[in-house]
């Protein structure tokens, strides 16, 4: 059995995976539901990391300021994807990105060790989210394999694909950012493709 609009359900939302009514209402006893205003932080830089957060609904993003005052966005999560400092959260140090909501958003936190308890309890959630993170190691290497080597078009090309309607959401100057390049070039590369396929 699992019910078709639980927590467990939209996280762990794959054919292979069953649970009882008992085994929900265990794992779903491990979340907890905040929400968040869109400007909103989430974390800040030298806070503890003890959790990640699972996104039900809205529009988040990492990111960090250099010295110099340029801001650097790290991650984009839109509803379905998790976001946390995975830095501070697997090394259990303190933060070193900030979380804003770029949209008001709900979230499911769990801490590190109601995590443990649920991979002890269900193995083939363990072995699930593995897989999944598996998945985001690649992505995260393929994106700095593209930085090194493609050009601002491209990486928006690939952007746009990896987000797809996520520029509803967010401003220009934050996927600049994420891009690492400046708001007229998004905007002349936005105008290249859109002049090409008019």
């Amino acid at each position: 059995m699992q019910k078709s609009n639980s927590i467990v359900s939209q996280i762990y939302h794959d054919e292979k995976l069953a649970f009882t009514k008992e085994d929900i209402n265990f794992i779903e006893q491990q979340y907890q539901k905040v929400m968040f205003s869109k400007g909103e932080t989430v974390l800040s830089i030298g806070e503890k990391v003890d959790h990640q957060f699972f996104v039900a609904d809205g529009c988040l993003r990492t990111y960090l300021i250099s010295p110099s005052g340029k801001e650097h966005t790290i991650q984009f999560a839109i509803k379905g994807w998790w976001i946390s400092d995975y830095i501070g959260y697997f090394s259990e140090t303190n933060a070193v990105l900030n979380i804003e909501c770029i949209e008001c958003a709900t979230l499911y936190k769990i801490n590190r060790n109601d995590v443990e308890a649920i991979y002890t309890k269900f193995p083939k959630i363990e072995h699930f989210i593995r897989k999944k993170l598996e998945r985001s190691f690649m992505s995260f290497q393929k994106r700095i394999l593209a930085n090194l080597s493609q050009s601002a078009k491209e990486r928006y090309l690939n952007f746009t694909c990896n987000y797809p309607n996520i520029e509803q959401y967010v401003k220009n100057y934050h996927i600049a950012s994420y891009l690492g390049i400046t708001t007229e070039s998004l905007s002349r590369i936005r105008k290249e493709i859109a002049k090409k396929h008019s």
